[in-house]
């Protein structure tokens, strides 16, 4: 079984997409704006944040990053 590791955040274009910006998203999700702009970068969502943000979105949790396979040593 392969490990994976998120790579790089899809939330931006997710925006795009659903004519939202992070102002909306924190109204509708109550995730505070801090928050959310170290989610466009390189902090990684928990799992209850990113299923609230993938419904918000009406995406998959795992549409919310760019995956890689973590190679094994």
């Amino acid at each position: 079984m392969s490990n994976y590791k998120a790579k790089k955040s899809n939330l931006k274009a997710l925006l795009s997409k659903n004519n939202m910006n992070l102002q909306g998203l924190e109204k509708s999700t109550h995730i505070p704006l801090e928050q959310l702009n170290g989610y466009m970068s390189k902090k990684v969502m928990n799992l209850s944040t990113a299923m609230t943000i993938s419904k918000e979105l009406n995406c998959k949790i795992e549409d919310l990053y760019e995956w890689e396979k973590e190679k094994k040593a």
